[in-house]
């Protein structure tokens, strides 16, 4: 383990003071670019996706490799369960955890997530997308970017609404692929017979 291991550690202390969302990105708008850790992987840069694919970034709220956050943790295993279901419609889930590399590791395999999981300790994405933080640990947030790289959707952090439906990101995904994200819905030509 590390020393950052453990639910009382630099990261604890960092987040412990409740900050709610507070995101300044507006629909259409660019998103920031980062580069991060990826759990058996090379790191992964946001903007090597632009001109590419959809991306779905999906932060979530992982206390340690086996304290995970009652609100996120079904939140995680439903989009695990539907990872397919992003990948046909021709995107990319990122999942961003602020647990230590170790500890991200360790999640990685008892979880068995197909998808790739993005460590980022220092919870600077976190505070870079405004997603808040509360008793030690950032706060969940999901952003719905187009090939772009814009912000097509995002759902922030509430008690009575803590993650965004997956139902939701897969109509938001269906709907900005059959419009061109811009609402004119694309026509497909009449086949000759």
């Amino acid at each position: 383990m590390t020393s950052n291991t453990g639910l009382f550690n630099r990261r604890f202390a960092d987040n412990f003071i409740p900050q709610p969302a507070n995101t300044s990105l507006e629909i259409g708008q660019l998103t920031p670019d980062f580069q991060l850790p990826r759990v058996q992987g090379d790191p992964v840069r946001l903007s090597d996706y632009r001109g590419q694919q959809p991306v779905v970034l999906a932060f979530t709220r992982i206390f340690t490799e086996k304290l995970f956050c009652p609100l996120c943790y079904p939140h995680i295993q439903d989009l695990k369960a539907r990872y397919a279901e992003i990948q046909a419609l021709g995107a990319e889930l990122l999942m961003i955890t602020s647990t230590d590399p170790v500890q991200s590791e360790l999640i990685q395999k008892d979880l068995q997530l197909p998808y790739p999981l993005l460590v980022d300790p220092d919870c600077t994405t976190f505070r870079l997308y405004g997603v808040g933080q509360a008793l030690g640990a950032p706060l969940p947030g999901q952003f719905v970017l187009d090939q772009a790289g814009k912000l097509r959707y995002k759902h922030l952090f509430s008690f009575a609404d803590p993650n965004a439906d997956t139902d939701e990101v897969l109509r938001v995904l269906r709907e900005g692929l059959e419009t061109g994200w811009d609402g004119t819905r694309k026509v497909s030509p009449i086949p000759f017979l």
